[in-house]
């Protein structure tokens, strides 16, 4: 009957019987910054210390002073705990330890043996559950920067090269946060940096990442969730600059009203096929769905734009539209000619990217080019 709210520090109580929502005041509670529920207990860790708390049985307003443990298999600093499958997993900076629930009468919680990581957290709010395990940004001793998954008791790097570099590039990823959902048979972890003004999004069903953003003034910016629930048959997110709650709809192309724009990049030759010489590119299709134009106003006839790099995504080429078809004109294809020949670097990049609201299906595309002898 009662919701522990864990504020870094003071904490809070609401008692859904009684309505009833006020501070924690127990003299013995030293502060919370996270929280999580196990067997009947409210579990949470004392910010800047090792110390891992439990309160009294099936009462977060009291707490006992006895009631309490160090994680002391690491000498670092304990960030954040998160009950999964009954046992509580313990994360410190640079490790991690899982407890259970022995039934000892002082205090209840037992570490497992065999069930310590020297891998630790880099931010205490982006460990999320998802996919019957965790998901976290780790950082050990040597570095910080990395995506894992728990895998039994260990941590299985998730994240690519390029996400960990440009993720390791933030001047501040200690303030990364986390929220999970499923949407039509695919589970996505988002990991959303405040300082970065930047949004990850992981998809465990294709284990492939994409950044997800808002469309504001002509930029890219962090994308508007942040947070989330399942509610009515929805999924619900949380404006991270006001009040406003969103519904996840894969059938409106807009953020609030506002517009949204997609862009993909890729290497025009795949990694491993380019010989270095130049190469003539005559025509490049893309293989989507077409007539998906609207009605009216913007999207009437909706139209993709291209460009392209042939230095390494340095300088780019002016912009070139093409159309992806009127509403019902399902035979249409979309098609940009005489591409001209690399130059420089002879690696060319394509850059597209769409801003018109309406339903983007992309399965390929196919690109004709000619070698030459230079």
């Amino acid at each position: 009957t009662q919701l522990f709210i864990a504020a870094n520090g003071p904490s809070y109580i609401y008692n859904n019987t009684t309505n009833a929502f006020g501070q924690i005041t127990d003299p013995d509670f030293p502060g919370a910054v996270t929280v999580c529920y196990l067997d009947g207990y409210f579990v949470f860790n004392e910010p800047d210390s090792q110390k891992m708390w439990v309160t009294t049985l099936l009462d977060g307003t009291s707490i006992d002073p006895l009631e309490f443990a160090s994680t002391e298999g690491s000498p670092d600093g304990l960030l954040a705990v998160v009950s999964n499958f009954r046992e509580v997993w313990a994360f410190g900076t640079n490790s991690v330890e899982v407890w259970y629930d022995s039934g000892a009468t002082d205090f209840p919680l037992q570490r497992i043996q065999g069930a310590f990581n020297e891998l630790g957290c880099a931010a205490p709010y982006s460990i999320a559950k998802m996919d019957n395990g965790l998901f976290w940004l780790g950082r050990d001793r040597r570095g910080q920067g990395i995506v894992y998954r728990a895998n039994g008791y260990q941590g299985q790097r998730i994240s690519t090269h390029a996400v960990e570099w440009q993720i390791q590039q933030y001047s501040d990823m200690s303030d990364a946060i986390a929220y999970t959902y499923q949407q039509d048979g695919h589970s996505f972890y988002v990991l959303i940096f405040p300082t970065a003004n930047t949004t990850w999004v992981y998809d465990a069903a294709t284990q492939a990442w994409h950044e997800r953003a808002g469309f504001v003034d002509g930029a890219f910016t962090r994308h508007r969730s942040n947070c989330q629930m399942a509610f009515n048959n929805e999924i619900v997110v949380g404006d991270f600059e006001n009040g406003n709650i969103y519904a996840f709809d894969l059938d409106v192309y807009a953020d609030n009203g506002q517009i949204q724009k997609w862009l993909r990049t890729w290497r025009a030759l795949p990694t491993g096929q380019n010989n270095l010489k130049r190469t003539a590119h005559h025509s490049l299709q893309l293989d989507c769905e077409t007539g998906v134009g609207l009605n009216t106003g913007q999207g009437s006839y909706p139209e993709a734009m291209l460009r392209w790099s042939d230095d390494g995504g340095h300088t780019w080429s002016n912009e070139h539209w093409s159309p992806l078809g009127r509403i019902g004109a399902y035979g249409h294809r979309t098609f940009w000619r005489r591409l001209g020949m690399t130059l420089k670097l002879r690696d060319r990049v394509y850059e597209l990217s769409m801003t018109d609201p309406v339903k983007v299906a992309i399965m390929g595309a196919e690109l004709i080019i000619s070698p030459t002898n230079a």
